[in-house]
């Protein structure tokens, strides 16, 4: 059996890859790139530098930078808009995954018009949009080398995941550099968020040998570097395993689909707004928990390659080793639990039908390796509470 593997066309990776970018470009034959980010990026001084950058090369930007996290259907239409009134021939997506998730939307709506809902799983998307360069300024989503994007429909409530080679980016400049003026509280979320990425595509009935090595690599570098990162930012060493750890999660988990973590948290995001690192990061342990009696060998293999476990330990100590770890990152870290986030208790049980129905329609459940019924999500959604 064959594994078909799709990844960046470019990927510039280490200390100032950022600056690279004209050069990106003039070796695409793009000379009028729109840049697609969020305004902290412009507060930052990162859109700026950029554009200054691409100035002294003699190319001239346009900045949208009215992406807003977890993106919806009508954020992405003001970008859609944008990119349509001009003459541009390239997007380029500055930020953290909100941002390169609605560049991606931007890319194909600008150039083959619809609407989000038209372009949702099942149907793959491989039409070519507007090519998308990537310049990610967290170490969590991998968006910048993954074939998906999420963009959460307003009106229904429901985190619509799309899927096709038409939502990879053609370039990735991964810059580690970009992340030192993260915030723990952001570097918690998106790490543990890569650290899922990492885990589930391990696990996933989709998995292959190429998105094994690359998951395991991950692991290696994010586990041992999270707690560093958080405590101490300008930690340059930890910050750049961050980021590497987080591009190669990103492309393990593209080349091998996410799960049941992922399938359980995109309802919880959309309905209760809580950041999607964050969600992955309260289910977690649970439903690691309940996944380990069906892969307790490939689990196991986590923990080894996460260095909590060593090669002597049984596949059960490393499992329980797994979970103890799983449970300490999430308490030294600070995550919070649904009610310390401020879910209302009510609100949340009652709609527990519904978002155990949309994590099951969003197919990711079904590369879980214990794939659960809509009563089985209920029962860990109460866990969880």
């Amino acid at each position: 059996m064959s594994n078909q593997i799709i990844l960046p066309r470019i990927m510039q990776i280490g200390e100032g890859a950022s600056k690279e970018l004209p050069n990106i470009l003039t070796s695409l034959n793009c000379k009028r790139p729109l840049i697609i980010t969020d305004k902290m990026m412009v507060e930052l001084g990162y859109t700026g530098t950029i554009t200054e950058n691409l100035a002294n090369h003699m190319m001239f930007a346009d900045v949208f930078d009215d992406t807003v996290p977890e993106p919806t259907v009508a954020s992405i239409q003001a970008g859609v808009n944008a990119a349509r009134d001009g003459d541009y021939d390239c997007i380029v997506a500055l930020g953290g995954g909100s941002p390169i998730d609605s560049a991606k939307a931007i890319s194909i709506l600008a150039r083959f018009g619809g609407e989000m809902r038209d372009y949702k799983f099942p149907r793959i998307v491989n039409e070519e949009g507007l090519p998308v360069i990537a310049i990610p300024t967290t170490a969590g989503t991998g968006s910048e080398a993954t074939r998906f994007t999420i963009i959460t429909d307003e009106v229904s409530d429901e985190k619509m995941l799309c899927v096709g080679i038409g939502f990879m980016p053609v370039a990735a400049l991964v810059d580690y550099s970009l992340t030192l003026s993260l915030p723990p509280r952001i570097t918690a979320d998106t790490g543990i968020d890569a650290l899922t990425h990492a885990i589930e595509a391990y696990v996933s009935q989709k998995a292959n040998p190429y998105s094994d090595s690359q998951a395991l690599a991950a692991m290696g570098l994010l586990a041992p570097n999270l707690r560093t990162s958080y405590s101490d930012g300008d930690n340059k060493a930890a910050r750049e395993a961050m980021m590497l750890g987080s591009t190669l999660a990103g492309i393990a988990f593209s080349n091998a689909s996410v799960a049941l973590v992922h399938g359980m948290s995109r309802p919880i995001g959309a309905a209760f707004h809580v950041p999607h690192g964050l969600s992955n990061a309260m289910l977690l342990p649970t439903v690691t928990e309940f996944s380990i009696p069906a892969a307790p060998e490939r689990y196991a293999d986590c923990a080894r390659a996460m260095k909590v476990a060593n090669e002597t330990d049984s596949t059960d100590t490393a499992n329980a080793k797994l979970l103890a770890e799983l449970t300490s990152l999430n308490d030294q870290l600070h995550v919070p639990t649904p009610a310390q986030f401020g879910i209302d208790c009510e609100q949340f049980f009652n709609l527990m039908p519904t978002m155990a129905e949309q994590a099951l329609s969003s197919g990711s459940p079904n590369n879980n390796p214990r794939i659960p019924s809509a009563e089985e999500i209920v029962a860990l959604y109460k866990k969880l509470w």
